[in-house]
């Protein structure tokens, strides 16, 4: 067995390859390492960021490409309301942390706001790890870290990440803050966005737990983050303490899965590569040798979604009428293989999904002739 070392060195060298010549690999960013874990199962994504491939691009050259990223406008209002947020020192900001997160503590009042600014990503990194630190020396203090830069091993590279903020409480312990423009209307939000939400401030807390580890003693990093959006209609800031555990843990399973990616690059064919530079058949048939899982929910998660369903429709995959029908249907997983079960034509009648189905068209057919009998 070759040495670690040199088995790194070969996997970029393999990914480098993917990209294709000359072809400078896209950094991963926390949203798109949340999205990696709402759809775990999908070799295609799996193998596409590991390899820092531009799926944008990727899915112009491919002729479906997406509508992906927030308008002009959304990002405007996003970032006026963080600054408010953040004004006076983040003064608002830190009453709500104390306010839903660490009642027990001192009220917040004069708390320490470093400036982080560094030289290159890896400069606001170490700017962060050191704050961080001196923040430990601080017993007693709050601390607000105002866009600080985080690093995650993925898949043997390092992603830096920028949290809208990270907290220490004055026990040392570490929590992360997510400022979204979406609103809390009476006291609740839109589940799916609260869900991304969540997967994203995983990446960070995962992240946070890495740097915890190196330091001695290692600080606590609270797995419950504060989601900071506006009030009802307002421009007023409100704020909900969101459990991550879960996000957490799935997240970190799939990012150790994306750390072993040469099984999948192993597996495809030699000379295989997604630059979007090559002929249309033969990058259809590169992003085709690997299989896809798509399900609906990727069109707000992945810019090669709309090729993906392209595909998936015209296969019949149940998939494409999202995971839940999919997990109803059991191990029928075409169209054409439901609607020969339902007709009666395949399946074990004893199968629940089966039965189910065949329940289901016998009375559509007492429907229908009842109506044609009107």
């Amino acid at each position: 067995m070759p040495p670690p070392r040199t088995r790194g060195t070969a996997l970029r060298h393999r990914l480098a390859e993917l990209r294709g010549p000359d072809v400078p690999a896209k950094a991963l960013d926390a949203r798109a390492l949340a999205a990696l874990a709402a759809n775990p199962g999908c070799a295609r994504r799996a193998i596409l960021d590991g390899a820092g491939v531009n799926k944008a691009a990727l899915a112009s050259a491919l002729g479906a490409p997406s509508a992906f990223g927030q308008s002009q406008f959304a990002l405007t209002r996003g970032n006026a309301f963080e600054a408010k947020v953040k004004a006076d020192g983040g003064a608002e900001l830190l009453r709500l942390v104390h306010e839903k997160l660490d009642r027990s503590a001192e009220p917040p009042t004069g708390a320490r706001v470093p400036d982080l600014t560094a030289t290159g990503p890896q400069g606001r990194t170490a700017r962060t790890a050191l704050e961080l630190r001196e923040a430990g020396a601080h017993p007693g203090a709050w601390t607000l870290l105002d866009h600080p830069m985080l690093a995650l091993d993925v898949a043997g590279s390092l992603a830096f990440l920028e949290p809208d903020a990270v907290v220490v409480h004055p026990d040392g312990s570490w929590t992360v803050v997510e400022i979204k423009s979406f609103p809390l209307l009476d006291g609740s939000a839109d589940p799916a966005k609260v869900g991304a939400a969540a997967r994203q401030a995983a990446v960070y807390v995962l992240a946070l737990e890495e740097l915890a580890a190196r330091l001695r003693p290692a600080p606590r990093v609270r797995h419950r983050i504060l989601l900071v959006c506006p009030r009802d209609f307002s421009n007023l800031p409100a704020a909900s303490a969101v459990d991550i555990r879960k996000q957490r843990a799935v997240t970190a399973r799939q990012l150790n899965r994306l750390t072993r990616i040469e099984e999948i690059a192993e597996k495809l064919p030699e000379g295989t590569c997604f630059s979007p530079e090559l002929p249309a058949d033969e990058l259809t048939a590169a992003v085709e040798s690997v299989p896809a899982t798509y399900a609906p929910e990727c069109l707000s998660t992945c810019e090669l979604a709309f090729h993906c369903r392209t595909r998936s429709r015209e296969e019949g995959a149940v998939t494409s009428l999202g995971r839940p029908a999919r997990a109803e249907l059991g191990g029928l997983s075409t169209v054409a293989e439901v609607l020969a079960a339902a007709r009666g034509e395949t399946g074990d009648p004893a199968d629940p999904a089966v039965a189910a189905l065949r329940r289901a068209a016998a009375l559509r057919a007492e429907a229908l002739e009842a109506a044609a009998c009107r």
